[in-house]
């Protein structure tokens, strides 16, 4: 009978020591979304031929593709972040700034990145100009930045 009991007492032990499996299902740190529009017609689209487009000193993120829009990683250690954009071989050097801000999802996920004060600057070889949509990068459901071209 004692053996019984100490049995039913591990059993109990060991079923409630059990947690639930920790699955992230929340959202992750966001990236930057830019969309390439025409120049002479600012509210049409417009792809950019052959686009090339690699952070300094990292791979290449977009190599010779025709692209509206493009979903870029920022720095996450950094308060900016410098990109190369390359078409028909010629480059144009863009900086973005921003304010970081870290914000705890839950313990399964961590920590996200949201990123604020988004700042824009760009030589212009290719690129004829620029509209920031929105200052605060906290989801991916709508474009931040438009470049005319």
């Amino acid at each position: 009978m004692k053996k019984f009991i100490l049995l039913i007492i591990l059993t109990i032990l060991a079923i409630s020591s059990c947690e639930k499996d920790d699955i992230c299902l929340e959202n992750t740190t966001p990236m930057l979304i830019i969309r390439f529009n025409d120049t002479d017609n600012p509210t049409e689209k417009k792809a950019v031929n052959s686009l090339t487009v690699w952070a300094v000193g990292k791979d290449s993120l977009y190599t010779n593709k025709s692209l509206d829009s493009i979903v870029l990683p920022l720095n996450l250690n950094e308060n900016n972040t410098i990109f190369k954009f390359r078409s028909d071989e010629i480059i144009d050097e863009i900086d973005v700034t921003y304010d970081r801000k870290d914000i705890f999802i839950s313990r399964s996920c961590g920590f996200i990145t949201t990123f604020e004060n988004l700042q824009f600057s760009s030589s212009t070889n290719w690129i004829k100009g620029y509209s920031i949509n929105n200052t605060i990068i906290e989801n991916e459901t709508a474009t931040h930045i438009t470049i005319f071209h």
